[in-house]
């Protein structure tokens, strides 16, 4: 995809500064013909997703808006057991709103799968369902990330994200002035002509590269192979909890991650067990009905302490100081716990609270302070990626940079379109001398040692390259 107007030649008149030119021009096509389409879908399903609390409000307004009454809102317990009997299953996690306006969420293990129940906290009239994670904008969130087609077509994004990279490298390189009178902040001629669209694809490209650059690197932690292996590093230890917070307690095999959404430096934090489940072992936790049960006995006769129940876990949670909001994962089994989460905008308020189920005391209570320095780098990058951080400046900026990128995209496509013989791809020449293309390559090649996949993914495209040399040669010699 060049952004040349006039030939090669005129533009780059040194033979050295030619070959690199053209080896530069070169690996930008080959990486704007890999990334063009993955950039238009990421913008637009990144676009929405910005606004997901506004636009889930909107076409779920009949689940997840209520009116605001003066009555006392019902126990949580009674909103969890109506839940349940709407929709028979196991409850396994309430989320409580910050906003009065809106209902209250229970997911519910049912036969069929999770489900994700709305219930009124004024009234317990429940309001209805959907599949867990069931929403519009977890639908656009899947597709963001390419999890909607399965664990290959995540990696495909990972290997996008490194090869937006590479196009703005390059793509800076060629801008860069060289004796042009136009199309380096301003844009030339009309949309009939070719220079218009050159123009507007680089000028867009120098203004919105950065913005590529920011969202490629802080979306790396969600891909299937770098963003797996950084977060076990950047987490320390086999629980997922930075070092310097106290996991010297029982530790369950279940994740946090397999019972509550949860921040990216916490995706492997195992959940700890109650102190007091082994004299409890025959007592059976009924997230479906959370009311405090009365004490049981042991087979050797002793008392045991009975759960202290849902209501009484979030009474704990909010004299802890957990900011509203939270979600409260619950208990499934005898030595489970109650865990409280909330992820607001304002990443100094994130905070994990683990309680006993049976004393509720306070087992691991951690906040974004505990993360280290990586966790709490990474956490700040996905925060700004995610529109949250910055709140509805972070939105708009990031949403006209989704707009900009998708300009880029299409002018680029135009662009080659129009440049292109008939018939023929119109990839740009090679350099006269090789080396100079292998010498490129040498040097992406130290980023794809970083990047595991984009760096197979280089030396697969190299290998095409040769290829389609070899055939085009073949081609001149025949004809």
């Amino acid at each position: 995809m060049s952004i040349s107007t006039t030939s090669v030649g005129e533009r780059v008149s040194a033979p050295s500064s030619l070959n690199l030119y053209r080896a530069v021009w070169r690996w930008h096509f080959y990486a704007g013909l890999f990334v063009l389409p993955f950039m238009i879908t990421l913008a637009i399903t990144g676009g929405l997703y910005l606004f997901r609390d506004e636009l889930d409000n909107a076409f779920h307004s009949n689940l997840k808006r209520i009116e605001v009454t003066e009555t006392a809102a019902v126990l949580p317990s009674t909103i969890v057991a109506n839940a349940v009997a709407a929709f028979p299953g196991t409850a396994v996690k309430l989320t409580q709103p910050a906003d009065p306006g809106a209902s209250t969420e229970v997911t519910v293990s049912t036969p069929e799968g999770k489900r994700a129940v709305y219930v009124n906290g004024y009234t317990g009239q429940v309001l209805g369902s959907l599949p867990d994670r069931g929403t519009v904008m977890w639908t656009i969130r899947t597709l963001h990330s390419l999890k909607y087609f399965g664990t290959y077509a995540r990696y495909l994004i990972e290997i996008a994200a490194g090869w937006s990279i590479l196009l703005v490298a390059t793509g800076i390189y060629l801008w860069w002035p060289r004796n042009q009178t136009g199309g380096v902040v301003s844009v030339r001629g009309t949309p009939k002509k070719r220079v218009f669209w050159r123009d507007m694809h680089a000028v867009t490209g120098i203004f919105v590269g950065g913005f590529i650059v920011f969202l490629a690197i802080t979306g790396m932690p969600w891909s299937g192979v770098w963003g797996g292996k950084v977060n076990e590093w950047a987490n320390g230890n086999n629980f997922g909890y930075p070092a310097g917070v106290r996991v010297d307690i029982p530790m369950s095999g279940e994740r946090l991650d397999d019972v509550s959404k949860t921040s990216w430096s916490l995706e492997q934090a195992k959940i700890p067990t109650s102190e007091g489940h082994d004299h409890g072992q025959h007592v059976e936790t009924a997230p479906s009905m959370p009311t405090d049960h009365m004490a049981m006995n042991h087979d050797h006769g002793d008392e045991m302490t009975a759960p202290i129940g849902i209501d009484k876990a979030i009474a704990r949670f909010d004299e802890l100081g957990l900011s509203a909001g939270y979600a409260v994962a619950l208990p499934t089994k005898p030595q489970g716990v109650y865990s409280g989460s909330i992820y607001p905008d304002d990443l100094s308020k994130q905070r994990v609270i683990h309680l006993d189920q049976y004393t509720g005391k306070p087992l691991i209570d951690m906040s974004y302070a505990d993360y280290g320095p990586l966790g709490r780098g990474l956490e700040w990058g996905i925060n700004v990626h995610m529109g949250q951080q910055f709140g509805l400046a972070n939105q708009i900026v990031l949403a006209l940079a989704c707009l900009a990128i998708i300009l880029l995209a299409v002018s680029g496509g135009v662009m080659w379109w129009k440049r292109r013989p008939k018939g023929s791809l119109g990839v740009p020449p090679m350099p006269q001398s090789k080396r100079a293309l292998y010498g490129l390559a040498a040097i992406l090649a130290v980023g794809g040692i970083i990047f595991p996949l984009v760096g197979a993914s280089l030396i697969v495209m190299l290998i095409l390259d040769l290829v389609v040399q070899k055939v085009g040669q073949k081609h001149k010699t025949a004809s």
